[in-house]
Formats: structure tokens, sequence, C-alpha cells
């Protein structure tokens, strides 16, 4: 956990919680199968641990299929406009520091409309957690093509394949000076868990890119992931502080490059030291850049768990600093005075 804890201002429940707690009494609405369930339930089952009241918890959404998530969360919440949630949520949580504050998202609504919201949210350290939910495909509009969708890719509004480039939102995080930077599965309940809990103690803004499949319109986009038999050897699951070695046997490693990038190596072949020892504390985002770079087609690995997750403080603990410094030389301030003040004019 890094600095104090940004929960230390939310009030607590007495009660022992349960995930039954957070449920409503609205149907989920999912297509059959979708992944959203899964982060759904991992999500209700993981906020009891926090002991937070209920009342006290916020979800904002965007537009899209997981937008619906306030919905169904016994909490507080607001299904706001398309890519506007950070900007909604930053009001928020600057204006309540007792509250959590949670954003839903998807890779459409986070990274085209809402882009520049975005990142603005990330380089300024806002208290607020974001899970971004990408499925590579626009779903709730019946599967165009997404701002995170592969070049080539065949939908209805690219029907001879898709000429954009997409968006590595790591990549985008960690480029804004994100201080917390993750990537998860809806499937690896036990992953998105520990994942979500570092993120619930991060100072400042926590963007969690969940990969979650839409078996309607984008099935099977990340099966390698799940498949048993060659997840292994191409997810790098990253843990702080550990050198990064993975494969079915641990056989592979990464090292570092003259250029600064990295590649894949056989343990067998190099001197332990030449292993690269995983740092999401490191302030120099680059490694966790580089890192970010390692799902392209030209490695065809994946990392997973937490890229980056550094301490500075948050833009909320800043603004309200500034508040008491000048409530303290100037005053606590009158808002009526204030509006007639200067160059004001009445009309008969």
């Amino acid at each position: 956990m890094n600095g104090h804890s940004p929960l230390a201002l939310v009030p607590k429940t007495d009660a022992k919680q349960s995930m039954k707690d957070f449920k409503t009494d609205q149907e989920v609405r999912w297509c059959p199968g979708c992944g959203d369930y899964a982060i759904l339930a991992a999500v209700q089952s993981f906020l009891p641990e926090l002991g937070l009241k209920r009342e006290n918890i916020t979800f904002v959404s965007g537009i899209g299929c997981s937008s619906r998530f306030p919905y169904y969360m016994n909490t507080y919440g607001f299904h706001s406009i398309h890519g506007r949630a950070p900007a909604i949520a930053t009001g928020l949580a600057t204006s309540r520091p007792d509250l959590s504050v949670w954003v839903v998202t998807g890779d459409g609504d986070a990274l085209s409309i809402g882009g520049n919201h975005l990142i603005h949210a990330l380089r300024r350290n806002v208290n607020l957690k974001i899970l971004l939910f990408n499925n590579r495909i626009y779903g709730l509009t019946k599967g165009q093509y997404s701002p995170t969708s592969e070049v080539g890719k065949i939908t209805k509004s690219t029907p001879m394949g898709s000429l954009d480039a997409p968006f590595n939102p790591i990549s985008l995080a960690v480029g804004a000076e994100g201080t917390f930077v993750a990537r998860t599965i809806d499937s690896d309940r036990k992953h998105l868990q520990s994942v979500l809990r570092a993120a619930a103690e991060h100072r400042g803004t926590a963007l969690v890119e969940i990969y979650q499949n839409c078996n309607i319109f984008n099935d099977g986009a990340f099966d390698p992931l799940k498949d048993a038999e060659v997840r292994d050897d191409i997810t790098i699951r990253l843990e702080d502080g550990e050198p990064i070695v993975f494969g079915a046997d641990r056989q592979k490693a990464l090292r570092r490059t003259r250029t600064g990038s990295f590649e894949v190596v056989d343990v067998a072949d190099v001197d332990p030291s030449e292993i690269v020892v995983h740092d999401a504390a490191n302030p120099d985002p680059s490694q966790a850049f580089a890192l970010s770079r390692l799902d392209s087609p030209a490695f065809e690995h994946t990392p997973i768990g937490i890229f980056r997750n550094v301490d500075r403080p948050s833009y909320d603990e800043q603004m309200r600093a500034q508040v008491e410094e000048a409530a303290e030389t100037q005053g606590p301030g009158d808002l009526a005075a204030l509006l007639g003040s200067g160059d004001t004019w009445r009309i008969d």
C-alpha cells in the first residue's frame, strides 16, 4: 500500500457484510455467458472485505454493456453519459473524501469519446478506481469494431477489415503517468480480486484493464489466455520484486535488450542476474511501458498483474490543502458577497 490509505476517511461498518449485501433486486440483463457476470460476482464478493458502509461507495458508469453495472450494485451509483464517467467521478471524489468512488467503463466508452477524460483523470491522480472492461468490440450497438480491435478485424462497420491501429490501454495509462496500472482477466477470479484489493488501497487513480469476453460479437478473443494447454507459456504473471519468469515449467524469462526493450529467453541460457526483476514502484515508467508492449503481435506474450504502483499525492488531497490554506489566510469566504462583487449592475 502506498502512502496512507485512501479509505481512511471512508466510514466503516460495524456489521459483517457478505456478497448478498451488495446484490440488488434488479434483474441482471447481460447476454447469457457474458464475461460481465464474472466481474460483477468478483466485485460483489470482494467489497465486503473493505468493511465500508455501502452508502459511502459509489459506482459511476458511462454508456455500454458494462455501464449497467451500477444497477446491480447495492451501493450508490450513477449511470452517466458516453465517455464522461471519469469527469463526473472526478467531481464526486474531489468534493467527497468520505466516498470510495469507482468508475466502470468499456473499451469503446473509455477510449473513443472518453479518451481525454480518461487520460486527464490518470495524470491528475484523482482518488478513484477505474475498471475498464476490454472486449475489443462494441457490444451494446451490436458488433462494430472498437478502439482496441485488432488490425484487419472483420465487423459490421469494417466488412473488409479494420484499418485502425488499436490502442493498448496499459501503454496509454502508463504514458499518461498513471500511478496504478494493472491488467487482469474476467475468468480468473483469484487474480482479479487480488488486483482489485490493491487498487482499492491505492492513493490516487487506479486503472484496471479487465479482459472481458463478449461471447456474442467477439467470442474467444482471449481464449489462449484461458486454454490450459498454452496459457502458462504465453501469460506473464507480474509479481512485484520477483524475477519475471514464466512458462509451464518456469523455463522462460525476460531480459533487457540494449535498446531498453524486453526479449524472451530460456532460463537455462542466461545468468540469473540478467533476468529482469519486476519493480512496480519504480517512478520511472519506462519498464512498465516496455512490459505493456509485450502483447504486441511481434511477441505474442501477455503480461497480467500490476504494471505500475507508485506513490504520488492525489489531486483531491492537494486541492483540499489549497482550500484550507485559502480559508486560513483569507477567511472562510462569503458566496453572496463574491457574487455581488466586481463589475455588477442592476437592470430595472
